[in-house]
């Protein structure tokens, strides 16, 4: 059964909390979220639409971070993190379906993963971003992962140009010392496109580059959300002193 999503409206200067999701009914209600953006906005194929939802094996090991409308109640953005000990549960990070990561394997135990961000269109400030951002970073910190891995993902209904021109750019200042690189398991056909569009950076990769944030290779083609995915590594040693009390005042 398709649940119907409930229109949001922001309001002027809505105030904004972060919280970590504690029961399963708020872990629905940022799937519900992800389904709003992810499929009805981005056109994905995702698992769970049938119920409204995007929603898949890795949500039960996953710790959810959730900003709401205090007004509203209403969740208008969030994160899910999935720690190195219960990617051992699972089999693996999400970003392994996607990525060769075994020159991270070292790493594993002191690193999380974060993924299936999202805001609701009505709250794309920097607000929402910057909440979200130093839950991340708080949580990282209280726990003591010493490293933060992500994709980050590029939309490629141009047929990739945009991925192209971005990852040229990016990787001339921003790439990874080798013994951090990743391999796509399904490289984007990077000599076939024109990597010279001058574009600017999404928001999302624009933030892991000002906090300090490597890529870690080539991206990959994800065929079920139709975007180009970067694996994007921030160990905490690297973040820019400029951003770091900003990201961690949050509590979670």
């Amino acid at each position: 059964m398709l649940v119907q999503q409930q229109p949001i409206n922001a309001q002027p200067c809505a105030k904004l909390v972060l919280q970590r999701a504690h029961t399963p009914a708020e872990i629905v209600e940022a799937q519900r979220l992800r389904y709003r953006i992810f499929s009805e906005e981005m056109g994905a194929r995702v698992p769970g639409h049938e119920f409204g939802t995007d929603s898949d094996e890795f949500d039960l090991y996953c710790d959810h971070l959730l900003v709401r409308d205090a007004d509203t109640s209403h969740v208008v953005g969030t994160y899910r993190i999935l720690s190195g000990a219960m990617a051992h549960r699972t089999g693996g990070f999400y970003s392994e379906r996607e990525f060769d990561l075994a020159r991270l394997d070292h790493l594993r135990d002191e690193t999380m993963e974060i993924g299936r961000s999202c805001v609701h269109p009505a709250y794309r400030n920097g607000a929402t971003i910057a909440l979200l951002w130093s839950g991340i970073a708080q949580y990282m910190q209280t726990r003591g992962y010493r490293y933060l891995i992500g994709c980050a993902s590029i939309g490629i209904a141009d047929g990739g140009h945009v991925a192209a021109a971005i990852y040229n750019t990016l990787q001339k200042t921003c790439l990874s010392p080798a013994e951090y690189r990743v391999f796509p398991r399904c490289e984007l056909p990077l000599e076939a496109l024109d990597p010279a569009a001058d574009t600017p950076l999404p928001p999302l990769i624009k933030g892991y580059v000002r906090v300090g944030a490597y890529i870690c290779g080539a991206p990959a083609w994800d065929p079920d959300f139709n975007t180009a995915d970067l694996l994007m590594l921030l160990p905490m040693s690297r973040i820019n002193p400029r951003y770091a009390r900003h990201f961690l005042k949050a509590d979670c």
